[in-house]
């Protein structure tokens, strides 16, 4: 994240844990009525009902009444909108969030190296008004087995020995332990001053932080997410895994920022970690200086190497494109180039036309670039051009509006907005109901045949439900099964090509130092990032593009993101229903609130399913990479024992002659793997639809009565409801 490069404030630069907090919109007010009349009655159905008599269907709607506000509790911390940021060191990362959350100062700077590969999440604290962050460390017996390998990495003198490896070693060992620590044996480094407090945070595992003060908080978790290189050790960001951090703010409620790296440091533990994270991400922010932002093509080879992470084994569904630093400009220059011409150089303010004028260029050469690239097919493109620092001092002559911070801020507001009132309409939803239930069963003795028969219809009807859904899976199943036979086959044709790109590049190029690269990417089960080659290597996915690239397009129209496809695993839950009435009954009927309570439950389900579909999506995309994976494991571990005169040509024909040997059965078992987890999915929803509205089904039919007239009660959540729809 970017540097606190200067304490200067502005006369109206909000600061500290003094700055204005967004006050709540009207909508916003209008929401948290609603949630209060809701709350209301069901407070009084709880009363009226407590004094009912004893049946197995009070004691169920109590319970019921108790889930909503669990429920609503529970989904305030679960419906969370998860944004990825990502940007290189030094792009204003930092900086935008800071200005975002109006605190110039709260989050520090990260360093650039290695330290790039920690994760960090930023999110509201709804518990108190404390500043707080979780730090989580890797484990001991990783650090000592990552201290070895850094040290064998300094003791290479070889004239092929890895130069980025080199570099990590010394910034890591540096960064803990001190300046020219890094000459040190393994002995002399564990016998080192430093070394005792190293070990006491690895085995205490996770260190809680947490302050009223947003300077002194920054203070204390700055070491263990920056590194000065001016005064080394203490900084123990080389032994941490992650940062949780948690800010008392509004904007931040339902919101969830991941400072995602764009690059790894040969950590397996942190390079899994990141991934995971960006698979979580509904949103992700692209971060680049604008200067270099319309040429810079960083951004879009970041987008292209996690784009499978994004969406195949993800949920993001759009994309912000962020150049920041829009005041840093050279105007003469600027003028210069873009205005030749006199008559339209712009009389006064230059500099502020300048940027005006520069931004809108950027922002139209980064959408062109996007309506060009694959990535338009599968989500959305917006584009700020922002200035953190102008956003806090107005001596640098930006309208508030041109620093586009108030923009940035509208979006998380609207998103807030947006789950709050979700939030609501579950939970109105839910209310609803619970009263319609309760109406339902207030049938009268004589009608006790005609509640048998809406039983044997909605049974009937169930039966019938499911086997339609059946057939849809069957086709979806052999649409999957088609390519990925075609994927199987393709793989087995290339995989030996492709690999070879991997394990053995053109080196021509004067690349060296490639026996190291290749000995890593073995140590680390087949991936390792490159900082000289600005590249990954991942062998892993490289023998599965081929798979991926077939089943691509099938895939995306089972598992769409954010669009409907005609036959989409979440079109066939949305369409599943035990309801067939062709004509909706009167509202004044019992059937009328049997049929409110049935689309409830029904309701319930599909959104916790919705929630378990994107879950399994990932799991059945990631299998082919990861059956991939398992199969070669192994066979990495037999190539990086290779050492001394030709063990590059060994690790190289080990390699080669597995991925020879296995890839028929590989494939084959990769295709095997997605299928079976398919089956398995079809099998959970099969069985959540069936026993939840079963249990649903048996409900209507619970004997005792509940004498309470809720028929009011139910017509003010329905205009509640309309009110949120509205």
């Amino acid at each position: 994240m970017t540097s606190q490069d200067t304490k200067r404030k502005g006369s109206h630069e909000p600061s500290g844990s003094s700055a204005k907090r967004p006050t709540k919109s009207s909508q916003e007010l209008r929401t948290d009525l609603i949630m209060k009349q809701t709350k209301d009655i069901i407070k009084k159905i709880q009363k009226n009902i407590a004094i009912q008599d004893s049946t197995d269907l009070k004691t169920y709607i109590i319970d019921q009444i108790s889930n909503v506000d669990r429920m609503n509790k529970s989904n305030k911390t679960s419906k969370k909108v998860t944004i990825g940021i990502f940007g290189r060191s030094g792009e204003g990362k930092s900086s935008l969030l800071n200005a975002i959350l109006g605190e110039r100062y709260l989050l520090p700077s990260g360093s650039s190296g290695a330290c790039t590969a920690i994760t960090t999440q930023v999110e509201g604290n709804p518990s108190d008004s404390n500043y707080t962050a979780e730090i989580e460390f890797i484990s001991k017996e990783d650090w000592d087995s990552q201290l070895q390998d850094l040290l064998l990495n300094l003791s290479d003198k070889t004239e092929d020995k890895n130069d980025d490896l080199t570099k990590i070693a010394i910034e890591k060992i540096t960064a803990l332990y001190g300046a020219n620590k890094f000459k040190k044996t393994l002995e002399e480094l564990k016998k080192d001053a430093k070394s005792a407090k190293i070990d006491e945070l690895l085995l205490m595992g996770k260190k809680p932080i947490s302050n009223t003060d947003s300077s002194t908080f920054a203070k204390e978790i700055s070491q263990f997410i920056q590194h000065s290189r001016s005064n080394p050790g203490n900084w123990y960001w080389p032994i941490v895994k992650s940062v949780a951090i948690k800010v008392p703010n509004p904007l931040l409620e339902h919101i969830v920022f991941v400072d995602i790296p764009g690059t790894g440091d040969c950590n397996k533990i942190r390079d899994s970690l990141w991934k995971k994270k960006l698979g979580e991400c509904s949103i992700v922010w692209i971060i680049s200086s604008i200067n270099r932002g319309t040429t810079d093509e960083d951004p879009w080879a970041i987008l292209e190497h996690c784009v499978y992470y994004m969406t195949q084994a993800g949920e993001c569904k759009s994309i912000n494109f962020i150049f920041t630093k829009t005041d840093d400009i050279d105007q003469e220059e600027y003028i210069r180039n873009e205005w030749p011409s006199d008559e339209e150089k712009p009389d006064k303010d230059q500099k502020t036309a300048c940027i005006r004028k520069r931004n809108i260029s950027s922002k139209e050469t980064v959408k062109e670039s996007f309506e060009n690239s694959k990535l338009k097919k599968k989500m959305t493109l917006n584009i700020f051009t922002v200035s953190a620092r102008a956003y806090f001092d107005k001596t640098l002559c930006l309208e508030r509006s041109d620093t586009e911070i108030p923009k940035l801020q509208e979006v998380l507001k609207n998103l807030n907005n947006s789950v709050t009132k979700d939030l609501a309409r579950d939970y109105v939803s839910e209310a609803k109901g619970i009263l319609s239930l309760i109406k339902s069963v207030q049938l009268e003795s004589d009608t006790v045949g005609a509640q048998t028969e809406v039983q044997k219809n909605f049974e009937q009807n169930l039966c019938k439900a499911l086997e339609k859904l059946g057939w849809q899976f069957d086709m979806l199943h052999c649409v999957l099964d088609k390519c990925l036979s075609d994927g199987v086959e393709e793989s087995e044709r290339l995989c030996l090509t492709s690999a070879s790109s991997i394990i053995s590049p053109n080196l021509s190029h004067g690349k060296g130092g490639f026996h190291k690269i290749l000995k890593a990417l073995c140590k680390n089960d087949g991936y390792h990032w490159s900082n000289a080659w600005n590249r990954d290597l991942d062998l892993n996915v490289e023998l599965a593009q081929h798979m991926y690239k077939i089943i691509d397009e099938e895939f995306y129209s089972i598992f769409p993101i954010h669009c409907k496809t005609g036959k989409s695993v979440q079109e066939q839950i949305d369409k599943f229903s035990i309801i067939q009435n062709d004509t909706e009954p009167p509202r004044a009927s019992i059937r009328y609130h049997i049929d409110n309570f049935i689309k409830r439950e029904e309701i319930k389900l599909k959104m916790s399913l919705k929630r378990e579909v994107i879950e399994r999506k990932k799991e059945i995309s990631l299998s082919i990479e990861t059956t991939i994976k398992d199969a070669m494991v192994p066979h990495y571990k037999k190539a990086a024992k290779f050492q001394g005169t030709g063990s590059m040509k060994k690790m190289q024909n080990t390699l080669t002659e597995a991925i020879e040997n296995l890839k028929h059965d590989m494939f084959k078992q990769a295709k095997e793997e997605v299928l079976r987890k398919f089956r398995d999915l079809e099998q959970y929803i099969n069985d959540a639809l069936e026993s939840g509205l079963q249990r649903s089904i048996l409900l209507l039919t619970e004997t005792g009565k509940i004498e309470l007239d809720v028929l009011e009660d139910i017509k003010e959540l329905e205009k509640l409801l309309q009110q949120l729809s509205d």
